[in-house]
């Protein structure tokens, strides 16, 4: 570079236009401009009035400290650089044509041109400068794993309609999943699982069939999402479902604890017989017709198939 500069009017002209051709103007002056300035004053000063010996120590003393804290800069942004290996991140560069390219992901590796750092983002290249923005790695994945939107949901007996749930994500990139399971959860923790037949999910909504929710009482409870995803997410806190009313009478058998029958002294067994009680005198039956419709009787004599009992 020149350190020469031309003298208009007694002074100095070091103006961007008598400059442009001997470097490129940044926004601040380095190192070199400081010491063309210096240079030059020496050159051009009044011998008459020659510049101070102490004011030259002055100036030499901050022409160091600038260049000392240039290298400086360097060196942190050389370090930076190479601890960005492994971190994500979103880079943007535009060429001199006007292109412009845009990645997102990990740091493959650092590299050093001309004094210069560049990273690597999926096989393209990028000034240290042109990195916009840094992410934290689980962040990341947390923004691309599944999740349902956080909402309550209303569910009527005396009206009742399909619960349609809103803001359901199966993930993104290698983190989606390809299909979910769904469950009910109560106050007390108990889980009951849907039929997937009685499920349907489309475009980010997930609607459950209304007859899925005849059978619970009036309370608060919360839907469950389980993901196949490769983390294997599940979600049970951000769907509350509050049901209303009085649930509809079901039909006969339905909902008791043995749709078949019931057991007890007198009363239908599970097999679907009526046993009796022992009699005195070792008659077993006293007319009490069987699961068979027989009647026995471990006496003397009895009748078997009959229907009635003998004494």
């Amino acid at each position: 570079m020149s350190i020469i500069a031309d003298v208009v009017d007694g002074k100095v002209d070091i103006s961007e236009s008598s400059q442009s051709k001997e470097r490129k103007v940044g926004s601040q002056l380095g190192k070199d401009d400081f010491l063309l300035l210096l240079v030059t004053q020496m050159k051009y000063q009044d011998p008459l009035q020659p510049t101070d010996n102490t004011e030259y120590v002055t100036q030499l003393a901050q022409f160091s400290e600038l260049e000392y804290m240039q290298n400086m800069m360097d060196v942190t942004q050389h370090t930076s650089a190479f601890t960005l290996v492994g971190k994500y991140v979103y880079a943007e560069s535009t060429s001199s044509s006007g292109h412009n390219q845009k990645e997102e992901g990990m740091v493959e590796f650092v590299t050093m041109k001309d004094g210069d750092a560049y990273v690597t983002v999926n096989g393209v290249e990028f000034k240290y400068d042109e990195i916009v923005e840094v992410r934290d790695e689980y962040f990341v994945i947390s923004q691309k794993l599944p999740s349902v939107k956080e909402q309550q949901i209303l569910f009527l007996h005396h009206d009742p309609q399909n619960v349609v749930i809103d803001g359901v994500s199966l993930g993104e990139d290698e983190y989606q999943a390809s299909s979910m399971g769904i469950g009910i959860i109560n106050e007390k923790g108990e889980t009951v699982t849907v039929d997937p037949k009685n499920v349907v999910y489309s475009d980010g909504k997930l609607t459950i069939d209304k007859k899925v929710f005849e059978k619970f009482d009036a309370g608060t409870y919360n839907i469950a999402f389980v993901f196949d995803d490769p983390n294997k997410t599940v979600d049970y806190e951000n769907v509350t479902l509050v049901i209303k009313g009085v649930k509809p009478d079901l039909p006969p058998g339905t909902d008791t604890e043995n749709p078949d029958g019931t057991e007890g002294d007198g009363t239908t067994g599970g097999d679907g017989s009526t046993e009796g009680t022992e009699k005195p005198g070792g008659t077993e039956g006293d007319g009490n017709t069987e699961g068979s419709g027989s009647t026995e009787n471990p006496g003397e004599t009895g009748t078997e198939g009959a229907g009635t009992a003998t004494a």
